[in-house]
Parts: C-alpha cells; structure tokens; sequence
C-alpha cells in the first residue's frame, strides 16, 4: 500500500473528509478511542476492542504526523480564500451604494 492509500484507509477509518482541519481529525481521532476503548465493551468483545483500538491510534498517528508536517501556504492568493465574507463583499465591490454598505 502506497503513502496516499496508507493516508486514505486512515481518513475514511476515522470518519474524515478530504479536506479537514487539524482540529477537525483531533476530534474524529478521540471520538474514534472513545467510541472503540476496550473499557467499554463486554468481555467477550475485548479483543475486537483491543484490535480496533490499535489501528485507530496508528491511523490517528499517521495522520496527526502528515498534519504536522504539512506545509501551511500563508501567501497572499491562498489567505484569501479563507477570509470572511464580509470582508470578501466590501473587497469586491468597496463603498458602491448598490452592492456596497
């Protein structure tokens, strides 16, 4: 399995779209521990618990590291796609008494 097959089984284990957040895969990361901690099942299911557990907390690590290490565009062109639409508007049309404030 190549690193992007490695990263996609990791993202669709935990639940994460595509694009997402650090904070985003920190959250599905921890839910998954939560909802499949071997603390919470029968005994009977302890091993499937156990087993689960393990390749959640190496998907979470595989991806945590890929964030970690991903490198953040701060450049002008991308931080604009990001900025609030208010902000976007007033960019875009100024003070025009139509389409302006």
């Amino acid at each position: 399995m190549d690193f992007y097959e490695k990263i996609k089984h990791a993202r669709e284990l935990l639940g994460i779209p595509e694009r997402a957040s650090i904070e985003f895969v920190k959250k599905k990361y921890q839910e998954a521990l939560l909802k499949w901690h071997p603390d919470r099942c029968k005994d009977e299911e302890k091993t499937l618990y156990e087993e689960k557990t393990k390749e959640i907390i190496k998907a979470g690590k595989l991806l945590l590291d890929y964030c970690n290490k991903y490198e953040i565009d701060f450049s002008e062109i991308e931080v604009n796609k990001h900025i609030p639409a208010e902000e976007f508007w007033t960019k875009k049309f100024g003070d025009d008494h139509l389409w302006g404030r």
